[in-house]
């Protein structure tokens, strides 16, 4: 495994690494290593398949355009 040394870690996001291992009852290092698998080996949206996704239910909701004029109209009318 590497070694990695992060200099000039912002207080407040130490202190935050900190809590967060403690209510976990992880290391410090424990936590770091947590987050950054989580930062960098979550799969990626395919923005493809969330647009189509997007589309298919755009579909199942029949009804107005959700628009500006719409909200406010709804507002005024006291539904929101």
């Amino acid at each position: 495994m590497a070694t990695l040394t992060v200099k000039n870690i912002p207080d407040d996001v130490h202190q935050e690494l900190k809590t967060q291992a403690e209510k976990r009852r992880w290391s410090l290092n424990q936590e770091i290593i947590a987050c950054l698998e989580q930062a960098v080996l979550l799969p990626r949206p395919d923005p493809d398949a969330f647009l189509k996704e997007a589309r298919a239910l755009r579909k199942l909701f029949k009804g107005p355009p959700v628009t500006d004029k719409f909200l406010s109209r709804l507002k005024r009318n006291g539904r929101l």
